[in-house]
């Protein structure tokens, strides 16, 4: 029954905090509030990140509020993983607040890769789609660095393929820190 509610919380919540990851990506990009993308990561996020928007006000270039509410979503997913299934002794909230941001850096990879698999497929499928633009917006400071050391080849970009390496390599990276600093899985 445990493992069942876990799965639950665990997709909501994973889902929740790469939510707001994705509004903080497009502040970060000026992605136009206009846009399916920006609607619907709004309507997800609001009830969450506004009234964070009192405490933490919103610079030109970072949504502090939105990285906020990530890393809370992420660190009481953490609380309620370890409450859930304890082990031999019960971990400081440090060690959940470390597992909490090892599954926020880790959920940001993945986003990244996500974004960027959905930008290529819409660039080859339906490049006038309606959330085309959007995607291309939130992948472009991911791809503009290699797209200016990989050149393309026969009018292929292969700058998503690279990305999407590295982002493998990232996360190997991290799940070998994580669990060479503290054992733990992530």
């Amino acid at each position: 029954m445990s493992q069942a509610l876990w799965l639950l919380l665990n997709t909501v919540g994973s889902l929740l905090a790469t939510a707001c990851l994705v509004r903080a990506l497009g502040h970060y990009v000026s992605l136009s509030p206009h846009n399916p993308v920006s609607q619907f990561v709004v309507a997800v996020t609001d009830w969450l990140v506004k009234p964070l928007r009192r405490v933490l006000p919103t610079s030109r270039s970072t949504d502090w509020s939105s990285l906020a509410a990530a890393v809370i979503v992420s660190v009481l997913l953490a609380v309620t993983f370890i409450l859930l299934f304890p082990r031999a002794r019960i971990p400081s909230f440090g060690y959940a607040v470390l597992i909490g941001v090892g599954w926020l850096f880790k959920w940001a990879i993945w986003l990244v890769i996500a974004l960027v698999i959905v930008q290529a497929v819409l660039s080859w499928v339906n490049p006038y789609a309606p959330v085309a633009p959007a995607f291309d917006q939130l992948t472009r400071p991911f791809l503009a660095p290699i797209r200016k050391i990989v050149p393309l080849l026969g009018g292929v970009d292969l700058s998503p393929l690279v990305l999407i390496v590295l982002a493998q390599v990232a996360l190997m990276l991290l799940q070998s820190l994580f669990f060479d600093f503290a054992g733990i899985q992530l």
